[in-house]
């Protein structure tokens, strides 16, 4: 008989958002009348910009002659956004970064979690509290965790990110191997500063550990002061995976595009000592799990690197801004303490009660729906993530509905 990876049985019972999902339908059956508002799931509300619609359409009649059409393309990506992601996102910023160490992808989520499967199962993982559950997951998947106890694994090292410590946490006291950062942080909202960027990359050099490095919020960040690649870090090529997206600046949760970088200059040793490039093993692996994103995507992918895309796209992310502006301007005057919807389009709010608690009473009393800080870890409990994924219309009557329900 066929068995199956038992490393799967460890997961715990269920997805957070397949929970939240629940618990809506549940409230939608008894209550049908009432409306629903969800700044739940970060999920785009926006149309595509107008400079990636046209280049779409452009690629799709393309696609329909003979000179124009494409069949299978480079697994790592076209050449013409390949360059276009290294000019604009790293170069232009002084990261040295070129062309052919850029993987065009169908989503930074699949990457961040694929990832891991390069590395031996007996490597140490370190995750931020709370952490975006894929990180998690995908590793327990690959049997790099023991049992569950108190909503964290064993065998993992758990980085606490708390009010304390202003939601960055230190580094490890202990020596770990594979270690998950993403800034601006998902759930938190939080960023981390230059310097704060530099000793994690020093602790890497000197541990020998990697890091892999979700940015895929960058795009939101309007302070100038904080770097937005862990490349512009001297040193960081040699430790650091970086990860990227046009899900949330441009607008491509349904379209699906997204990146990864992996420097040339990173390495990794096998059982034996010998040392072996990162950048080869993720393109054998790429290349032979993904057929490439399509022709038509890329080229719209493309076009946010235009004059015009970079103008609408950085309308898109302001527009998004603004609603995190008045949610946390909300919620700070009804007492509460949050950090992020400044560089971030997730506030995250220190709830002072259970989070699946406080997630019923405003899904009950309000009819919005948050994301209960529970569900990213140990550390979410007594916070709630807020997203301002949602029109401005939704975004202010969400507000109302908030202040008149807490208000009582």
């Amino acid at each position: 008989m066929i068995h199956i990876n038992e490393n799967f049985l460890k997961l715990q019972a269920s997805y957070l958002f397949s929970d939240i999902a629940k618990r809506i339908a549940a409230f939608q059956e008894s209550n049908p009348d009432r409306s629903i508002i969800k700044l739940g799931i970060g999920d785009v509300t926006e149309p595509l910009p107008q400079a990636c619609r046209e280049a779409f359409h452009a690629a799709i009649y393309e696609m329909g002659t003979r000179d124009g059409f494409h069949g299978y393309g480079p697994e790592q990506g076209y050449p013409f956004l390949r360059e276009a992601i290294a000019k604009n996102d790293f170069q232009a910023r002084g990261a040295d970064i070129s062309a052919d160490e850029i993987f065009v992808s169908d989503g930074a989520k699949c990457d961040s979690g694929n990832f891991q499967e390069i590395f031996a199962e007996g490597i140490k993982i370190a995750v931020t509290d709370p952490v975006y559950p894929v990180y998690v997951d995908t590793n327990v998947m690959a049997g790099r965790s023991g049992g569950s106890a108190g909503g964290r694994y064993e065998d993992f090292v758990y980085l606490e990110s708390t009010p304390e410590n202003g939601y960055v946490p230190a580094i490890p006291s202990e020596p770990v191997d594979l270690i998950y950062l993403c800034f601006p942080n998902n759930p938190t909202g939080a960023t981390a500063t230059r310097e704060q960027l530099a000793a994690w990359v020093d602790y890497a050099k000197e541990s020998g550990a990697i890091i892999l490095f979700d940015a895929a919020y960058v795009a939101f960040v309007r302070d100038s002061s904080l770097p937005q690649s862990i490349y512009e870090v001297p040193g960081a090529k040699d430790v650091a995976v970086e990860f990227r997206s046009f899900s949330k600046n441009a607008g491509f949760t349904g379209t699906r595009c997204a990146y990864t970088v992996v420097p040339k200059d990173l390495m990794a040793a096998d059982l034996k000592g010998n040392q072996h490039s990162i950048h080869a093993l993720w393109n054998r692996r790429h290349c032979t799990k993904f057929n490439g994103v399509s022709y038509p995507v890329q080229k719209a992918a493309e076009a946010v690197y235009s004059e015009a895309g970079k103008s609408e796209v950085k309308a898109l992310t302001d527009f998004y801004l603004e609603n995190a502006k008045i949610v946390r301007a909300a919620i700070e005057d009804l007492g509460y303490s949050c950090v992020g919807g400044d560089n971030s389009p997730y506030i995250w709010i220190n709830a002072r009660k259970p989070s699946w608690e406080f997630f019923d009473s405003l899904l009950n009393e309000a009819g919005v729906v948050c994301t209960p800080g529970a569900g990213f870890g140990s550390c979410g409990e007594g916070h709630i993530r807020i997203s301002a994924f949602n029109s401005r219309e939704n975004v202010e009557t969400a507000m109302e509905r908030i202040r008149s329900a807490l208000a009582k």
